[in-house]
């Protein structure tokens, strides 16, 4: 890749977003981190409404990160509407969430989900997380045509 991927964290807690803000700083990746605090806003984000319509300054990310349970539109939903769309299907999501129920899990990849993760209780663990999506989806997957 020739320019930094631009990564969009959707999450609602603000520690959690921290915690992986400052995961990805700590494993010395450099990304371009988007947050969206809602699924409102990533929805939004992702089809460039209102606020996010300049794709130069709010361009279409090359990996999601999306928590499931979020208030008003939660994260199946976002990935629901972003694997039936067009231009964003082939965009690679994953579930981020501390969620282990089996049936959570189920509908994420029946939805489309690439990669369901439960977040580590301790930092180090969810810094090896970080790590390895960073590895993995970022410097070893081969994105594909959009």
């Amino acid at each position: 890749m020739t320019r930094p991927a631009t990564i969009l964290l959707v999450e609602d807690q603000r520690m959690d977003i921290e915690l992986t803000l400052d995961a990805f700083r700590e494993a010395r990746l450099a990304n371009n981190i988007r947050v969206a605090t809602t699924g409102e806003e990533a929805i939004d984000y992702l089809f460039g409404n209102g606020n996010f319509s300049d794709r130069k300054e709010h361009p279409l990310p090359d990996l999601i990160l999306l928590d499931l349970k979020m208030p008003g539109i939660d994260g199946f939903e976002v990935l629901k509407q972003v694997k039936g769309a067009e231009k964003l299907k082939r965009i690679p999501v994953i579930i981020l969430t501390s969620s282990k129920e089996e049936g959570d899990r189920a509908i994420s990849y029946d939805l489309g989900a690439n990669s369901y993760l439960v977040k580590p209780v301790s930092f180090e663990g969810f810094l090896h997380t970080i790590k390895e999506i960073g590895e993995y989806w970022i410097v070893l997957n081969v994105k594909p045509p959009m």
